[in-house]
């Protein structure tokens, strides 16, 4: 039987990212929805949402963690601002490489532009190379595609190896990531408002709102913990308009369905603004 997804992607559908061909939302999503799969490319992640809300496709690919550098924590606000629904998860091993023009060294180069949770990731490679300068940019095959058409000599992008073949760049140092696992974490979302299956659904991502107040974040964490939910992540973010209010943004896993749909009804009384931002399958190996 054809999956929902494989269905969505026969149907021609375009698929919004964060960046360009090459990118490794881009990669991701070839990655999840099938090889020529046809990206919408987008210079920021409201941008993104933006293609969502007003239809003009049904489907998005964003980055939400990363196992370096952390939460992508404006990503959890676009997602709940909009009311997007988590449908899927991939994750993917990123590996950073050094490119620019073919026939040139490292030494050659004096600037280097990514994006910067790429640079942050490749900080300490530079250390042993006092003479470059690093320049943050909006998106990692951006930069790699910018260097080909203006054909920048002295000049190199943080990519992936596929920016690299689609725009006729040299790699001149592979996997300068600090750490050599790297992986990144993407949402698949959609819009608003779609009716689930709860078949296979292991994984939820919820959002709610407490007080400062003693206790009350561990009141909530009893009760996932009292219907047997499996907590990976948690992320609390103020509410800038209700000061010493916060946000949190909480990922669970389950055995049971039925386990989580009764967690719901509490926490449905117990968190103030109580919300699902999505229900799909772990992908997590």
């Amino acid at each position: 039987m054809v999956s929902y997804y494989e269905a969505f992607f026969f149907m021609g559908n375009l698929v919004a990212i964060q960046g360009i061909k090459g990118s490794f939302h881009h990669i991701a999503s070839e990655l999840y929805f099938g090889q020529g799969t046809q990206v919408i490319e987008c210079m920021t992640f409201d941008e993104t949402a933006d293609h969502l809300v007003n239809k003009t496709t049904d489907v998005a690919v964003m980055a939400i963690e990363n196992s370096i550098a952390g939460s992508i924590l404006p990503n959890y606000a676009i997602i709940d601002h909009n009311n997007l629904v988590i449908h899927g998860e991939y994750y993917l091993d990123i590996q950073h490489h050094l490119m620019a023009l073919k026939g040139q060294k490292i030494e050659d180069i004096s600037e280097v532009y990514s994006h910067p949770m790429a640079l942050l990731q490749c900080k300490k490679f530079f250390r042993s190379y006092d003479h470059i300068k690093l320049i943050e940019d909006k998106d990692t095959a951006e930069v790699a595609k910018r260097i080909s058409d203006h054909n920048l000599k002295g000049i190199a992008a943080i990519s992936s190896e596929l920016s690299a073949s689609l725009y006729g760049l040299e790699i001149l140092k592979r996997s300068i990531q600090t750490i050599k696992h790297n992986e990144t974490r993407f949402v698949i979302v959609k819009g608003h408002g779609e009716d689930l299956k709860s078949e296979g659904i292991n994984k939820a991502s919820l959002k709610f709102e407490l007080n400062h107040k003693r206790g009350s974040l561990a009141t909530v964490l009893n009760v996932l913990s009292d219907f047997k939910m499996s907590l990976t992540k948690i992320q609390s973010l103020p509410k800038i308009e209700t000061p010493w209010k916060y946000a949190f943004f909480v990922d669970v896993t389950f055995e049971s369905y039925d386990d989580f749909q009764k967690s719901k009804s509490v926490l449905e009384i117990m968190a103030e603004n109580f919300k699902v931002l999505g229900e799909y399958k772990n992908a997590r190996k």
